[in-house]
């Protein structure tokens, strides 16, 4: 069974809690099953890499976005920054979400 969670792919969030406290950025993967997601220039961390010629790959120490719990973070609203999130029901059917501060619909 797929978890839903409140942020999506793309969605900006402001990390709370951590080493990069402070640090917003654009979300690039979610892990629905261990509730991460990856957090674009936060979290990085150092990977060393064997070159491979036969996959155009160079080799050496390479820096990458590390997982952060989806707890760490909080999605922000255009109008108030970091918020939490509510589910309401559109009128034509399905749920939409919106800011719990100001009541703004946030963009899916």
């Amino acid at each position: 069974m797929a978890l839903k969670l409140d942020i999506h792919k793309n969605d900006e969030v402001r990390v709370m809690a951590g080493r990069d406290k402070g640090k917003t950025g654009r979300v690039l993967e979610v892990e629905p099953s261990t509730r991460r997601l990856y957090v674009e220039h936060v979290n990085m961390i150092k990977r060393h890499t064997r070159p491979n010629p036969n996959k155009q790959i160079r080799g050496g120490i390479l820096e990458k976005e590390g997982p952060i719990h989806i707890s760490n973070v909080a999605l922000i609203c255009g109008e108030c920054g970091p918020t939490r999130v509510q589910h309401r029901q559109k009128a034509e059917g399905g749920k939409v979400r919106v800011c719990v501060k100001c009541g703004k619909v946030l963009e899916q």
